[in-house]
């Protein structure tokens, strides 16, 4: 055993490559990161829920990203989520006035997340959606699904992801409509009820 081997027992501590995580919260949270869509635009909703273990348990350090297209269904290229001061280098965050399409949340210590954007348009034969990335505790890929939201019922059907998964399976992807504007999304990360996760090669 070499005096470098990092599998001896010689009393040094794991480093985060040793390691499953998470260590989310050192860089990546941005302030204002669930607030996506410009204060006081007439076509913004709310989407919140929990992301779950395969125990049905909450977890309290998940992070996801959202990105998606404008009500329009184009896909945003202003600049801006993480604006930065060229003289101090200091976090600016968003301008308020133009339309990102991207956010990147937290969950607090209930496994609780929400999030402010613009509804998203139909794009390329799909219904409307939301894409998401999900970092969580002992990922050791980060997973990918997506957010429907309800209302065109026909769209929904048609759409060619949706279209090829049994009802529980679909249901997962649909968010729940609790009225004003407000939708419920909770990610399951394995067990009953697990979210449908795509894979991209």
């Amino acid at each position: 055993m070499t005096k470098n081997d990092t599998t001896a027992a010689n009393g040094v501590p794991p480093t985060p490559s040793h390691t499953v995580g998470p260590f989310y919260g050192y860089a990546l949270p941005l302030p204002g990161g669930e607030d996506i869509a410009p204060a006081g635009h007439p076509d913004t909703v709310t989407l919140h829920g929990y992301v779950y273990d395969g125990e049905g348990r909450p977890l309290p350090d998940a992070l996801l990203e959202l990105w998606g297209p404008d009500p329009q269904g184009n896909v945003p290229t202003a600049d801006g989520s993480l604006r930065r001061d060229p003289a101090s280098g200091g976090f600016l965050g968003r301008n308020g006035v133009e339309f990102t399409g991207f956010g990147r949340i937290q969950t607090d210590a209930n496994g609780h997340w929400y999030a402010r954007t613009l509804r998203p348009g139909a794009r390329g034969g799909n219904a409307p959606y939301l894409s998401v990335c999900v970092f969580a505790r002992g990922l050791l890929v980060h997973l990918f699904t997506r957010i429907y939201l309800p209302g065109d019922e026909a769209a929904l059907t048609a759409d060619p992801l949706l279209s090829r998964l049994d009802a529980g399976r679909r249901d997962t992807l649909v968010a729940a409509e609790e009225g004003a504007g407000t939708y419920r999304f909770d990610i399951r990360l394995q067990g009953e009820g697990e979210t449908v996760f795509l894979e991209f090669q």
